[in-house]
């Protein structure tokens, strides 16, 4: 169905008459010097021949098309498509990713090839994201500093895309994981109750942020939001020194009880991923999480149409300089 945003727009059609109404000059009762011989020579001169009348004609078509397609655009056309039924079934998760500089540690492998824990976690969380058909899905990235980078939505794909362009470092180098929750819970308190459910990962332990972990686990469980954490990183890597290579553990930051604490007080679980195999078997189980009924929403989906007659008007009006300057020319 086509309908227009500013509908009342379109009552300035008539503006370009009425001002030339306005404009016509004022008749005189004064008696003119008819010189006919003179004004044909004047006509002669200035090339004005019968053919001008019919190209006056044709300008004024063309402009009053040209003044059409421009409010036809500023009326701003749409175009509302047949109502589409969203998923009755699903849940609301969000997925809480920890960009801080820890996560640049190369101890996975994937692929055969060592890689980073972003890397690693942006190849199985984007296929969990693509899987998760019926589900809302949002992404919260976190660091020094918490922020959404997608609100809840049904468009996987551009959550995977958005989560694959991620870059450490773009939220700080510390770790809020306090207020990555509090940010969360923020996003899912308008959603049914039952319904609400935190995926969060990191590498690390809480060093920053406004809110405490704790502080954040208790508003999470008052706010009815399941939290699954997830701890990654390798327990052993080997380092070459000086004198050798040395084992040591990447994951020596990791608070992985504050995680277990905060899964176990809002209903959730906690895991620990110290490679992408685990990762991955650990989102398989995610993924098991059972669907629950929602209450039914259509939605209609919109298409601008504005672009359409500006781009009519806008050749309109090459089409007239083109004229013109042709005509200007053959007068010369």
């Amino acid at each position: 169905m086509l309908s227009f945003t500013w509908l009342w727009v379109l009552g300035l059609i008539p503006l370009p008459l009425i001002y030339r109404w306005w404009r016509t000059p004022a008749k005189t009762n004064s008696q003119a010097l008819k010189a006919p011989l003179f004004v044909a020579a004047a006509l002669a001169e200035s090339g004005y021949s019968k053919n001008n009348d019919w190209r006056s004609h044709y300008l004024i078509v063309l402009l009053s098309l040209c003044w059409l397609s421009a409010l036809v655009g500023l009326a701003r056309p749409v175009y509302v498509g047949d109502p589409v039924a969203l998923p009755t079934t699903g849940r609301d998760i969000l997925i809480a990713v920890d960009i801080s500089g820890s996560m640049e540690r190369e101890d996975m492998v994937l692929g055969g090839r060592q890689v980073n824990r972003l890397v690693a976690v942006k190849a199985v969380v984007g296929d969990f994201v693509v899987q998760r058909v019926g589900d809302r899905l949002g992404l919260v990235l976190f660091g020094e500093k918490a922020y959404l980078q997608t609100p809840l939505t049904f468009d996987r794909e551009t959550m995977q895309m958005l989560l694959l362009e991620a870059q450490i470092g773009f939220a700080g180098n510390g770790t809020a994981i306090g207020d990555a929750i509090g940010l969360s819970i923020k996003r899912l308190q308008d959603r049914p109750k039952d319904n609400r459910v935190l995926i969060l990962m990191t590498d690390g332990s809480n060093n920053t942020g406004a809110l405490k972990p704790t502080e954040a686990t208790d508003l999470a469980k008052r706010s009815g939001v399941k939290i699954y954490t997830i701890g990654i990183g390798a327990e052993r890597q080997q380092q070459r020194g000086l004198f050798g290579s040395t084992t040591i553990n990447p994951s020596a930051d990791l608070d992985e009880k504050t995680l277990a604490d905060i899964a176990s007080t809002t209903g959730g679980q906690y895991f620990r991923a110290r490679n992408p195999q685990e990762l991955a078997a650990i989102y398989t189980r995610l993924n098991e999480l059972e669907p629950i009924e929602q209450d039914a929403e259509t939605i209609r989906p919109v298409t601008t149409l504005f672009h359409w007659p500006l781009g009519f008007g806008f050749l309109l009006s090459l089409i007239i300089f083109i004229l013109k300057s042709r005509w200007e020319g053959l007068n010369d």
